[in-house]
């Protein structure tokens, strides 16, 4: 493939014991398909030809599931170290590559095709900015790399996700996770869905430098955006997300409400 053309990295590693279910958590059906099925169409849709799937728990089914699919390849995450090693352990392919890379869930089947071609958009058309020489009265259009968009969206309770924390003008300023913010914080309704276009060699850096000091000893792709605005590269949150893409999968309680809204959108 054109190396200019995105890739996506789907995190697909993860078991759905809270789902009261031995499968994968993708695996899980939402009305009758595999949840990350919804999550390649959309994907697809939106002008994302390749996946690399990140697996873990049960890969082969995985695996199995999806082979229909020549476009998808396949890493394993044999340790489950956090979601920044989730995403190292396709670094062999990120190297190779250059252009776009979208990172998504592969839990969250309510991702819509427009929010990804809006995305993708965004990040090429972020990438200029008016100059002005000195000796001139006007203005022309600079190209300068964006490193990072993250996808984001207002939701009114919040309560759980991380908050996207802005400068005084308005600029992303960093992401702070429910446990980590304070009582002012905890009012910021935009959140992080960890939805993100990286330029791929800013990210290959980027996860380089990551660190698992913490209280989990986990590496977090969350702490990519952060290291990338320390480093005076160009980090832009957007709120671009649709409000259906707020519905996430962690009880079945939460995949009978995904259900009840794909009905409304018309799937069956």
């Amino acid at each position: 493939m054109p190396d200019s053309k995105p890739l996506a990295v789907v995190l697909a590693a993860g078991q759905g014991t809270r789902m009261k279910s031995d499968l994968p958590k993708v695996l899980c059906p939402v009305l009758g398909r595999p949840m990350i099925e919804y999550v390649l169409d959309a994907l697809a849709a939106g002008g994302v030809e390749h996946v690399v799937a990140v697996v873990g728990y049960r890969a082969d089914d995985v695996g199995q599931q999806l082979a229909g699919r020549p476009t998808v390849t396949f890493v394993e995450q044999r340790e489950r170290l956090g979601t920044g090693h989730a995403v190292q352990m396709a670094l062999p392919i990120l190297e190779k590559h250059q252009g776009p890379v979208v990172i998504v869930a592969g839990d969250s089947p309510m991702l819509q095709s427009a929010s990804v071609k809006r995305l993708l958009q965004e990040f090429r058309g972020i990438g200029f900015q008016p100059v002005r020489a000195s000796n001139s009265t006007t203005d022309r259009l600079e190209a300068y790399p964006t490193a990072c968009l993250l996808g984001t969206l207002h939701k009114a309770n919040p309560q759980g996700l991380g908050r996207i924390v802005r400068d005084a003008q308005g600029e992303f300023a960093g992401i702070v996770e429910e446990k980590d913010a304070n009582e002012e914080q905890r009012q910021i309704t935009e959140v992080n869905m960890s939805t993100y276009v990286f330029d791929s060699g800013e990210l290959v850096h980027a996860l380089g430098q990551l660190r698992n000091d913490n209280r989990q000893k986990e590496f977090y792709l969350t702490d990519c955006p952060g290291i990338l605005l320390r480093e005076g590269k160009v980090v832009k949150a957007l709120p671009i997300l649709q409000p259906c893409e707020a519905l996430s999968i962690n009880t079945p309680e939460e995949l009978a409400a995904v259900e009840e809204k794909l009905r409304e959108l018309g799937y069956k």
